[in-house]
């Protein structure tokens, strides 16, 4: 099951059914099934108290991932602030919807076992989210 929610912002993700399909294709492609994940978007203050509070980290960020999964299953709570998506959308020029599709996949991925801690392994993380970015046709 794949929820989106959004808590302390007015915010509603379009297609989420289309969206739902294309983060268990891509889940199965990493042998894996999804169990529960939730998307919760938000502010950019909230993502900085999530990321105060447990990752001791003071600044903002676009999105926190926390993993409950096991074995072939993938669960967690991936909390997106859209505000940091906006920014960054502008920052790198590209349209809002798809900076925010780049964010939803890269939550996955890392509910798959993917890592981004070493420039290596930020790399190959994007080539998955392009990979990934590729088969979603958004309509």
């Amino acid at each position: 099951m794949i929820n989106f929610t959004a808590e302390d912002i007015d915010f509603q993700l379009d297609n989420q059914k289309q969206i739902a399909l294309w983060l268990q294709r891509t889940a199965a492609e990493y042998g894996k099934k999804i169990g529960t994940v939730n998307y919760i978007f938000c502010s950019d203050k909230l993502i900085l108290s999530i990321n105060n509070q447990y990752l001791k980290h003071n600044y903002f960020t676009d999105i926190i991932t926390f993993d409950y999964s096991a074995r072939a299953s993938v669960s967690g709570d991936i909390y997106i602030s859209i505000e940091t998506v906006k920014s960054n959308s502008e920052k790198y020029n590209t349209l809002f919807i798809n900076e925010l599709d780049r964010v939803i996949i890269h939550g996955l991925l890392h509910l798959t076992g993917q890592n981004d801690k070493t420039e290596s392994e930020q790399t190959e993380m994007t080539r998955k989210e392009d990979r990934a970015l590729e088969r979603l046709n958004r309509t």
